[in-house]
């Protein structure tokens, strides 16, 4: 009869998801634990000075496009993980919302754009996905595979609220579309675009089935965010993604979820038990990524302080993580604490939802600067007065092992 050790390894490489949180070979039972991210993780954060993101020059907040609020942006990237290029450009997506009088509001009505950056200089190409092709009343955000070879584009997206709902909710569901990319000098499309197809759906047994109909940003459950990941042990592909844990008894159940491919195709996937567990601590493990680096797998998400559970140790807003030398673990968080990166103490709300390109670039959007440390006031007028709404400036991650460190670039 096998080891458990070798069970484990078995289903830690793709068994599919049956509903249960564990497997059975030889009528010996193997479970998966989640990888747990707890107070005392975040209670041991001290001095973070290497961790720290460089400050932002306010002057950057002048609008990148007239009228238009940017966030949450990723890049077509190759299927290794590597940030595509083309003549020198490199193409992202980015969610997008006209300049509203209370930025927050940008969430009800985003749509995501398709944008061109070469050494720094940006081209605006317009809406990536057409008028009313989206299943839902808006475009959350997702993660995009670039083939060279057929200039096929798959992007995996987050559907926010039903089409035709007389006001925006909060349910969320996760598609994927294909369409074919096109070059005319500085300007990029996306054309022919299939039918959006939802690529699985909470199970309400490990993951929340999520239809708020109302919310506040912050404080709404999870079922989005699925960033591609191909695992160079097995060549299989994954989606990592932002959720809430089912049967939690906290309101701060946040959690990464993982969720297998059943072919290249992308065409059905197996739904796994979650990643990483932050449940009793963190109500949002924003914009999940994996990122394999020097033979270790390395798994990213966004989160802020206020998501934290309250009367517990709570954590600056910026990237944290887990390593581990398997995809399914163990694993442990980078630096003792799983903070990667952080917004500096004098500017603790300058920028937020970063994404790791694989070459370990760190891009994020500018989201309040002028605030120092006396945090947000609940203000429409002073949101607009000091919300960014830009790129942010890039920077650098260091990876060695469990160590993370901030480099400018």
């Amino acid at each position: 009869m096998q080891s458990i050790v070798e069970l484990s390894a078995i289903f830690d490489y793709g068994w599919p998801h049956t509903g249960r949180e564990c497997a059975q070979v030889d009528n010996v039972v193997v479970e998966r634990q989640a990888a747990r991210w707890t107070a005392n993780h975040v209670a041991a954060l001290g001095d973070y000075a290497a961790q720290a993101i460089p400050l932002v020059d306010p002057a950057i907040r002048r609008p990148l496009i007239d009228g238009i609020d940017l966030w949450d942006m990723w890049p077509l990237q190759l299927a290794d993980g590597s940030t595509a290029r083309l003549d020198g450009w490199t193409v992202w997506m980015v969610l997008s919302a006209p300049r509203l009088a209370d930025p927050d509001l940008r969430h009800h009505i985003a749509r995501i754009r398709l944008l061109l950056e070469r050494d720094g200089e940006w081209r605006d190409c317009g809406h990536a996905l057409p008028e009313g092709f989206n299943p839902g009343s808006r475009e959350w955000a997702g993660s995009a595979l670039f083939d060279p070879e057929t200039a096929r584009v798959t992007l995996f997206y987050t559907v926010a609220g039903r089409r035709g709902e007389p006001q925006p909710t909060f349910a969320q569901r996760m598609f994927q579309t294909c369409g074919t990319l096109g070059m005319d000098g500085d300007m990029a499309r996306i054309e022919d675009w299939s039918e959006p197809a939802e690529m699985f759906a909470a199970d309400g047994k490990h993951y929340m089935v999520v239809n708020q109909a109302v919310g506040v940003p912050g404080f709404i459950k999870g079922f989005r965010d699925p960033a591609h990941f191909r695992d160079p042990a097995s060549g299989e592909d994954y989606v990592v993604f932002t959720a809430s844990l089912q049967g939690s008894t906290s309101d701060f159940n946040g959690c990464v979820g993982i969720a297998r491919a059943g072919n290249r195709d992308h065409g059905a996937w197996f739904l796994l038990p979650p990643m990483v567990s932050a449940n009793g601590l963190n109500n949002e493990q924003e914009r999940p990524q994996l990122i394999w680096h020097s033979g270790l797998y390395y798994l990213f998400w966004s989160t802020q302080r206020k998501v934290f559970a309250p009367g517990g140790p709570n954590g600056p807003n910026g990237i944290y993580g887990m390593v581990s030398p398997h995809l399914f673990g163990p694993y442990e968080p980078i630096n003792g604490t799983g903070l990667v990166a952080a917004n500096p103490a004098e500017a603790p709300f300058q920028t937020y939802s970063w994404w790791i390109t694989g070459e370990l670039e760190v891009a994020g959007f500018v989201d309040l600067l002028d605030v120092g440390a006396q945090g947000p006031v609940d203000s429409a007028e002073w949101r607009r007065a000091h919300f960014g709404g830009v790129p942010a400036p890039r920077f650098r991650v260091e990876l060695d092992g469990t160590v993370a460190r901030v480099h400018t670039i």
